[in-house]
């Protein structure tokens, strides 16, 4: 899918472009394509002088393969961007290029995104766009603030990460864990360790990519001073998400300490049973020997005595263990 925007007053208007001939009637600032087939890179390279990298969207994690720029004057910035999908959270790679001082270039000012699927800071930033004029100014705004909006759609993210672990909280500090509700309790921590996880992540890329943007001395006073901005709100989602993964820990050791409690129930009851049946078995043992003078074994209530006396040194550490707690 091909998606270009044009700035008319102070917002971004949307055409979706379905042929070359489309796409040589509009001058956008900002060029999206969304897992783009061969014949919508070759219009991009026709009409835009762009080649677009087969790498574009590799998974290189050092800078120098991430944020860097051609001797062509074209800027390359590949970032990851969250989304928060309820049975499959994940980082989508978006590779930019722009294009700032080649003017023999058409794509002179003109953001290209290159990515596999829809992410939702794009429809975010799209919204306010066309519902804020002045929003947006040129090429390096929409970059800019595609980033912002990276940083708040985090520090959404982690909210309801803190509102999902507060449910779960209650159910363990409430007590009486059962070690069914316990596993759903250690799954859904795991959920939300992999999602503040991920979020950590994809903060301290935008981190280095909005740094790239300030050293490449790319930004105007103002843009700069928003890139700023930026920074400090991913440095305080840093703390919050180190505050999560505390909360985290105290959940999952607090959950494994009550599976540990219900273990140590059952083990208790089979020591309990097993020192109760000490006794019987000292007795039966005694009266299992094959000994020819036994008082017991000539007389008639020899048998029911001696099951009795099994009986009443069962019952009695039973009793004595139930008086002193050890029972419950």
């Amino acid at each position: 899918m091909l998606n270009i925007f044009t700035l008319a007053n102070g917002r971004l208007f949307q055409e979706e472009i379905e042929s070359l001939e489309e796409l040589t009637k509009f001058q956008p600032i900002w060029v999206d394509l969304e897992a783009p087939t061969l014949e919508e890179k070759r219009w991009i390279k026709q009409h835009y002088g762009l080649s677009i990298p087969e790498d574009a969207m590799d998974e290189d994690i050092e800078e120098s393969a991430r944020f860097y720029e051609e001797d062509n004057g074209e800027l390359h910035i590949r970032s990851d961007f969250l989304i928060d999908d309820d049975e499959d959270p994940r980082s989508v790679r978006v590779a930019f290029i722009l294009n700032q001082h080649n003017a023999n270039l058409k794509s002179r000012g003109v953001l290209f995104s290159i990515h596999d699927e829809d992410v939702p800071v794009f429809r975010l930033l799209r919204m306010r766009a066309r519902r804020a004029p002045g929003l947006i100014e040129d090429a390096k705004e929409v970059l800019l603030k595609l980033f912002d909006a990276d940083a708040e759609y985090s520090a959404d993210t982690l909210e309801g990460i803190y509102d999902e672990l507060e449910l779960v909280s209650k159910q363990v500090l409430a007590g009486d864990v059962t070690d069914t509700r316990a596993g759903e309790v250690l799954a859904a921590i795991a959920r939300q360790e992999d999602l503040n996880g991920r979020i950590r992540r994809n903060v301290m890329d935008t981190r280095r990519a909005v740094s790239f943007m300030m050293r490449s001395k790319m930004l105007n006073a103002e843009q700069f001073e928003e890139a700023r901005q930026i920074l400090r709100d991913i440095e305080s989602l840093d703390n919050h998400t180190a505050f999560l993964f505390d909360k985290i820990n105290f959940l999952m050791d607090a959950t494994v300490g009550f599976i540990n409690i219900n273990q140590n129930k059952i083990i208790k009851i089979f020591s309990v049973a097993s020192v109760a049946l000490l006794p019987p078995t000292l007795i039966a043992s005694v009266y299992g020997m094959n000994f020819q003078y036994m008082p017991e074994l000539a007389q008639t209530w020899g048998y029911p005595y001696a099951l009795g006396l099994m009986v009443a040194s069962a019952l009695g550490p039973m009793w004595y263990f139930r008086k002193r707690g050890w029972l419950k």
